[in-house]
């Protein structure tokens, strides 16, 4: 249940998660377009451009009727911000990023604020 990113940002390859949900989408998908060499082919069969991208996620956000300004960039700070908050090390975290020094991924420490009401103070332990 991974997927694969290749020159992903900062041109690094990475192995990340993949949803049991998401599977099931994307085989669908692939069933119908049966692409060649790329999942997701831009209109030529090659991979799609960076500008692309933002305009997808852009009209998926505005059809989901998010407010806020969402970039492929938001995607991977929610996800990073979001397996922190369900307590997932981060250590792992900074993997499936493809960071090379824990400093950038301890970026999210400060993000996610929510997984800090559910810290029980060990000195409340009985």
């Amino acid at each position: 249940m991974t997927i694969r990113v290749s020159q992903g940002k900062g041109k690094k390859d990475r192995v990340s998660l993949l949803s049991k949900r998401l599977l099931e989408d994307l085989r669908k998908y692939y069933r119908a377009w049966k692409p060649k060499d790329y999942l997701f082919e831009g209109p030529d069969g090659g991979p799609y451009s960076g500008t692309s991208v933002v305009k997808i996620v852009q009209r998926a956000a505005k059809r989901a009727k998010i407010g806020q300004r969402v970039t492929p960039h938001t995607l991977r700070h929610s996800f990073a911000t979001h397996l922190l908050e369900a307590g997932t090390d981060l250590r792992y975290i900074q993997a499936l990023l493809g960071h090379s020094s824990t400093r950038t991924t301890e970026v999210y420490t400060h993000i996610a604020v929510n997984g800090l009401s559910k810290i029980q103070n060990p000195l409340d332990l009985e």
